[in-house]
């Protein structure tokens, strides 16, 4: 190890996981998104997806950084039944994702994922369940206006505009 101090890299392009750092003091040294493949593997259950794909991003961005840094990742997954909802490659398939939501109980996980200095990994996952109110279709639309689904796994941004869709919520 060098005499250099020890930081802490983010490897997300998320700013509201930067927020959310930001929430409890934490401010990172660096933001370095970790760019791996996110396709679910054939038969793969949502919370080992969350846990994979934290871990491959923190793997992936602490591989440049070993011995000079903590890193931190996440990611989130979102399941209604057996269907993970992934990030919406357009704003058709994100209003086809908010109508399946519609009215119905789904799942988000968490998968995070801290990698020390010296090489050692913990990583966890968090499960919500959330239930949606039936909503409109002049909601969706609002919605899908505001862009805000882009880039949102299942579509939606629960800390946003779409936390008025929420009629149930259990979990972090």
């Amino acid at each position: 190890m060098s005499d250099q101090p020890l930081c802490l890299i983010l490897a997300s392009a998320s700013p509201r996981r930067v927020e959310l750092l930001s929430q409890i003091g934490v401010s990172p040294d660096q933001i370095i998104p970790a760019d791996i493949d996110e396709t679910p593997q054939k038969g793969e259950r949502p919370d080992h997806l969350a846990r994979r794909l934290a871990v491959g991003k923190a793997e992936a961005i602490y591989e440049a950084h070993q011995g000079k840094a903590y890193v931190l990742a996440a990611d989130t997954v979102v399941a209604c039944g057996r269907r993970l909802l992934e990030k919406p490659r357009d704003e058709d398939e994100a209003r086809h994702f908010l109508n399946l939501l519609s009215g119905r109980r789904h799942r988000i996980y968490g998968g995070i994922c801290l990698i020390s200095p010296n090489g050692s990994q913990t990583s966890r996952v968090i499960q919500t369940l959330v239930q949606f109110k039936r909503l409109s279709q002049s909601e969706i639309t609002s919605y899908l206006v505001s862009k805000e689904w882009e880039g949102k796994a299942g579509g939606y941004a629960v800390q946003g505009l779409a936390a008025a869709f929420v009629k149930f919520i259990r979990g972090s």
